[in-house]
């Protein structure tokens, strides 16, 4: 192999491992009324692979269980994003960040495939207490930005964070994407879907009903404009009857109701769950959009830009300062070197950000102050386009003699054009709407 391919080998590799996909912001809630209990999972993401899938027990001290999920870590294989057993035992996951604590755990144990770890709970604990017996053993430094929580039949709930765990009995409970030991309500109802599942049960009568949890559901769902995306499903446990009950896309106009005795008497089976629903001209729309997360080449393409800009930058830099006295508008060139150096930093934020592609512009990362302000390099760009455009024009008619450095700021010159293209049609201009 080459010097030039193996260098863009391991660049592209750079970029891969580097890669973050992040888990679904998600809310949820339970019910207690009657003896009765309810629990709803809304799931927010944009991921076009939802799955539902069914497996039995393997021995007489396991349960058999339900699972949904469309995050997929294998061939046919989904982590689990919310789930019940036959004992009526609920768990859901939703994405809650907390920092990181430097305490001694390594007399726990360590957990090495999530799935497995998060499957064996349901396959193994019929009531909360069992699941904190559990879950005690485990060091869980590997869910640093994700809560749980588990929900059994008689309406006991435990929160599970990294390093603490919630125990409770409330005959209603709301959560979304935060930590309940380290954020206070004031701040937990800034999340639009908290506030608003929390207003539902202060205003409404609670019942364990899929009447009402309907109703609950659809008032907490996400259902952003841009890009269609928001709820990507719905699902509605009832730990009595064994029934869960699925919505699709944030549409609450037709649902499919599983009876998980029945299906686990078919044998494990994994079903997609876009298929049982009819067409949603939204979830359509979501499947249509490329980004650099669904199509590969589009990912290659933006570590190939940045390489080459890089490079411009580089030699730009050179001649710059070679002719310092020589070249009438010769700054030009540290334009272009400055403006690629940003871009350079912005396309590895695109790289490695999904959230960019779905939230509002210009896009606020929840930690990080230099990612909500890469935000604003598309606009500046926008904004420096058409000067450059003159300047560089002037710069070709008094330098006539340097033909390379024409073709270098020609050839940059269109991967601006090429990346505003591209930057519309994610939509990173949309500051509107």
């Amino acid at each position: 192999m080459s010097l030039r391919n193996t260098i863009s080998a391991l660049l592209i590799s750079v970029f891969l491992i580097c890669i973050h996909l992040s888990a679904s912001a998600c809310s949820m809630y339970k019910v207690t009324d009657d003896g009765k209990t309810m629990v709803g999972c809304n799931e927010d993401a944009w991921r076009t692979t939802s799955r539902i899938w069914f497996e039995n027990s393997k021995n007489e001290n396991e349960y058999g269980a339900c699972f949904t999920g469309s995050r997929k870590v294998g061939p046919n294989r989904f982590a689990p994003q919310s789930g019940m057993n036959e004992e009526g035992l609920v768990f859901s996951r939703l994405v809650a960040y907390h920092p990181y604590e430097n305490l001694n755990q390594t007399y726990k144990k360590q957990i090495s495939n999530e799935v497995q770890y998060l499957s064996n709970i349901v396959h193994t604990c019929k009531t909360v207490s069992e699941v904190e017996e559990y879950i005690e053993m485990y060091d869980r430094t590997i869910f640093l930005e994700d809560v749980f929580i588990y929900i059994d039949s008689s309406g006991d709930y435990l929160v599970v964070e990294p390093y603490k765990m919630i125990k409770g009995n409330d005959p209603s409970y709301v959560l979304a994407n935060f930590c309940p030991s380290i954020t206070s309500n004031e701040n937990a109802r800034k999340q639009t879907k908290y506030k608003n599942g929390e207003d539902y049960l202060k205003d409404n009568r609670v019942e364990a009903s899929l009447g009402f949890c309907h109703a609950m559901s659809d008032t907490m769902h996400v259902s952003r404009k841009r890009n269609g995306d928001g709820t990507l499903l719905t699902s509605i446990w009832n730990t009595h009857k064994g029934l869960v009950n699925l919505y699709f896309y944030h549409s609450y106009d037709s649902t499919v109701q599983f009876n998980l005795k029945n299906e686990l008497a078919l044998g494990d089976h994994i079903i997609s769950i876009p298929e049982l629903f009819p067409e949603n001209p939204e979830f359509e729309r979501l499947i249509d959009y490329k980004m650099p997360f669904n199509v590969p080449s589009l990912r290659v393409s933006l570590v190939f830009i940045a390489c080459f800009i890089f490079l411009l930058s580089f030699l730009f830099l050179i001649s710059f300062f070679r002719k310092r006295n020589k070249e009438k508008l010769n700054w030009i060139k540290l334009l272009f070197a400055g403006l690629n150096a940003l871009l350079v930093a912005y396309l590895f934020v695109l790289a490695t950000n999904v959230e960019l592609y779905y939230f509002d512009a210009p896009f606020q990362h929840y930690s990080s102050e230099l990612i909500s302000l890469s935000s604003y390099i598309p606009f500046l760009l926008l904004l420096l386009v058409f000067p450059i455009t003159i300047f560089s024009r002037r710069y070709f008619i008094m330098n006539t003699e340097i033909v390379w450095m024409k073709w270098a700021l020609v050839f940059n010159y269109f991967i601006y054009l090429l990346l505003i293209v591209g930057f519309t049609y994610w939509g990173l201009f949309d500051v509107i709407g």
